[in-house]
């Protein structure tokens, strides 16, 4: 195991030196805070920051949770595992280190990534947009992978890697088994193609407003051709089962607000400056105006759906040196695939009394754009060593 450990070291180095310098927020980097039905909530002052409007009575911000949903639906099927591999393994005592790129279809003119990403920085200002006009096509994720091979057809391996116009990074692990590998030229069992089955996590890290983890089963099939006595040629075609688990930090609505400003701060509620009108003494903010910006936070209601996908690839094999292709596509649309349905607010009532019960994946009736999660198409290509 200690070879693997350096390989481990190297890869944690190589994810390091990606998103070094990325402490600022990034184009595709999620804004959560623009998630909000009710708008008339926020109002500004004299063109600049955003706080409680008074001419909405200082109605909370209500969270579009349709909108997180269809993000977290997206963003997962980007970070999700690719299994980029025949159904044979290593073999007991191999290694295999690569680099992978993935590059994941998304609906870019949905509303919900125009208004839930960062987009571009403003070079003069130094301030990010209001709204992302442009989003990225497609979300490209390179990785540092591994993996060791044991006895009995197990394979360990792990990945980290970093996605692209992001300051998120993903990594995760994988488990795979080969339940049937070795038979070549006995007839009839030389016919037989390879068959295993795997299981993955991936994660992300790099910003507090989204939590996301996304676990998938692998099974998969493949048969290896060799050409010209030294390239190995292995097609392969699986299927894989993807569960999505979304939440949200605590996302304050309106970030530019500065509440202490706003609400006409006289001092805190204490036995040195008490006020009458709050018992007990408790500590917080007397404001002479309203006091409601400062508890304009929300989180999210959790995301948990289920995607299933095809996967087809191949890899060539010449010695050491390997190079493989795969593309993932849905065998079922999302909305078909999760049809429980969430009750919401109409977005019309500022007290929320009024709701709708809508499928989270499906077209958002409260908005005039189509914007159900549409199927994604997913391309990893990989190259590396076995040895």
């Amino acid at each position: 195991m200690g070879s693997f450990g350096k390989l481990l070291g190297c890869a944690f180095a190589v994810t390091s030196t990606l998103v070094a310098g990325s402490a600022r927020a990034d184009k595709m980097d999620p804004a959560l805070e623009r998630y909000v039905l009710n708008s008339r909530c926020i109002a500004s002052v004299n063109g600049v920051g955003s706080y409680y409007a008074p001419t909405a009575g200082f109605a909370r911000c209500l969270p579009n949770d349709l909108a997180f949903s269809k993000l977290v639906a997206q963003m997962g099927a980007a970070i999700a595992p690719v299994p980029s591999y025949s159904a044979r393994t290593t073999g007991f005592g191999g290694y295999k280190v690569g680099i992978q790129g993935v590059y994941t279809t998304i609906d870019s003119d949905a509303p919900y990534w125009k208004n839930g990403t960062q987009g571009p920085v403003d070079k003069s200002t130094n301030q990010s947009s209001i709204i992302n006009s442009n989003p990225d096509s497609m979300l490209q994720l390179y990785s540092v992978r591994l993996a060791k091979g044991f006895p009995f057809g197990l394979e360990v391996g792990a990945s980290f890697g970093h996605l692209v116009n992001t300051s998120l990074v993903a990594g995760g692990g994988d488990v795979r088994l080969s339940l049937l590998e070795g038979f070549r030229t006995n007839l009839p069992l030389g016919y037989l193609p390879d068959l295993a089955v795997a299981g993955s996590i991936r994660t992300i890290s790099g910003t507090s407003q989204l939590k996301l983890t996304v676990a998938s089963f692998d099974t998969m099939i493949s048969k290896p051709f060799p050409i010209a006595g030294s390239v190995v040629f292995q097609p392969h075609v699986g299927y894989q089962w993807v569960r999505i688990f979304g939440d949200s930090g605590v996302v304050d609505m309106t970030p530019n607000s500065e509440p202490v400003g706003h609400c006409g701060y006289t001092g805190d509620n204490n036995p040195a400056t008490p006020d009458a009108s709050k018992t007990p003494l408790d500590g917080q903010p007397v404001c002479a105006g309203s006091s409601a910006d400062f508890n304009n936070n929300v989180v999210f209601d959790a995301v948990r759906l289920t995607r299933h996908r095809i996967n087809i690839g191949a890899d060539f094999r010449f010695q050491m040196v390997y190079f493989g292709l795969n593309v993932l596509a849905d065998l079922i649309p999302v909305a078909e695939a999760n049809t429980a349905l969430k009750t919401v607010p109409d977005g019309t009532d500022p007290s929320a009394s009024k709701t709708v019960a809508v499928n989270p994946f499906a077209d958002d009736p409260r908005t005039i754009e189509n914007d159900a999660v549409k199927s994604q198409l997913t391309l990893a290509a990989e190259l590396g060593a076995v040895f």
